[in-house]
Formats: structure tokens, C-alpha cells, sequence
């Protein structure tokens, strides 16, 4: 199966390295979805993809999962909104979600965090969405909850800790030695990442 990392204008490329990274060297194919399969988009770092896919040729069945990264978009008006139908698509359908930054609003306008729990930047920048599921906001890095992963624009680290658990793509130890190695720049942590 493969894990699909969408790309639109202005999406923060920064924020889903690691999880693409460490998922397709763990046997996880990553491809890419944007609003068309032929017309390239520009990151805010100035990137230029091409998606591989278009949105609404994507089918959850398909998917591994659905990777929605921040982007400008998310907040400036609603070219995005089909990204976040297309989470309740997959969301209904048993398949994971994985949102980050600005896509946590986009997934709040949607109706989407009204009854799981998820994090995000702050409380406040979700509560400006006028969502009804503030009291499922938990303040911490990254939530799992069930097929939906969510976290905050400066927790790209532990963000794809969720995702690659999520995924199985590493797992007890393994998966807390590369959390280490990222995020605390644990030297032993390398070693039993590699044992």
C-alpha cells in the first residue's frame, strides 16, 4: 500500500520530511496528491512539485494514509476544503489521517476534531475556526487518536514519532530510540536504532 502526502500551494514543506523520509525507507512508498496530477505547486520554501495524483482520483482504499501538511491555504480562504473533505472520506472509511499545522484547522472547519481528541499551534487558533470540539483539545506535541494524528506547526519530530508508530514502520524501543535521535540528539539512541 502506499501513503499519499498531499502538496498544494504554500504547503509547508518542512513539516512532513521526517515521516516521508523514515516511512518510505521502511517499506512505505510515499506518493504525491494535489488538486491536479498535471500542474505543478509551490511550496512556501519555494519548491515546485508535481503531483503524482490528483485529489479526486484518490480513494481510501488505496491509502496507507493520508498526510495533510500546514500551507498558507489553509487559512486564507477555502481552496483547500476539498483536502479536508477528503480526510472525512478517509476518516469514514477506516483509513488514517495525519495533519499537521495549518491542516489541523482545515480539519476543525470540517467538523472533523469535534469529537477526537487532537492537538494543534494553540487552543485559541483553533477555537478561531468556530469548531465545536475545544474540549477534546489536548496541549502537547502530537495526539493520536484512533485513525486521526494531529500536531502543532513546531512539532514536526513528534509528528511523524505518531505517524511511523501509526504505521508500524518502527515500534516500542525502536521507535522511542529514533524519537530520541531526532528530537533529543541522542548519540546511544543511533546505536539501538541500528542494532
Amino acid at each position: 500500500m502506499t501513503v499519499h502526502l498531499a502538496v498544494y500551494d504554500t504547503f509547508a514543506d518542512w513539516e512532513t520530511g521526517h515521516a516521508t523520509a523514515w516511512l518510505a525507507r521502511t517499506g512505505h512508498p510515499v506518493r504525491t496528491v494535489g488538486p491536479a496530477a498535471d500542474k505543478p505547486v509551490t511550496s512556501i520554501g519555494g519548491l515546485r512539485v508535481l503531483p503524482e495524483l490528483a485529489l479526486d482520483e484518490l480513494r481510501p482504499e488505496d491509502s496507507e494514509l493520508l498526510v495533510l501538511p500546514g500551507a498558507d491555504l489553509w487559512d486564507t480562504g477555502d481552496d483547500l476544503t476539498p483536502f479536508a473533505r477528503k480526510a472525512r472520506e478517509f476518516l469514514a472509511a477506516g483509513a488514517p489521517v495525519a495533519a499537521i499545522c495549518g491542516a489541523t484547522a482545515g480539519l476543525a472547519r470540517e467538523g472533523l476534531l469535534d469529537d477526537r481528541k487532537h492537538t494543534s499551534a494553540v487552543s485559541f487558533y483553533l477555537a478561531a475556526t468556530g469548531y465545536a470540539g475545544g474540549g477534546n483539545y489536548v496541549d502537547t506535541d502530537a495526539v493520536t487518536d484512533g485513525d486521526l494524528i494531529t500536531a502543532g506547526p513546531t512539532e514536526p519530530v513528534a509528528f511523524a514519532r505518531e505517524v511511523l508508530g501509526r504505521l508500524g514502520a518502527f515500534e516500542g524501543a525502536k521507535l522511542d530510540a529514533w524519537y530520541r535521535l531526532f528530537h533529543d540528539s541522542d548519540p546511544a539512541a543511533y546505536e539501538e536504532l541500528n542494532s
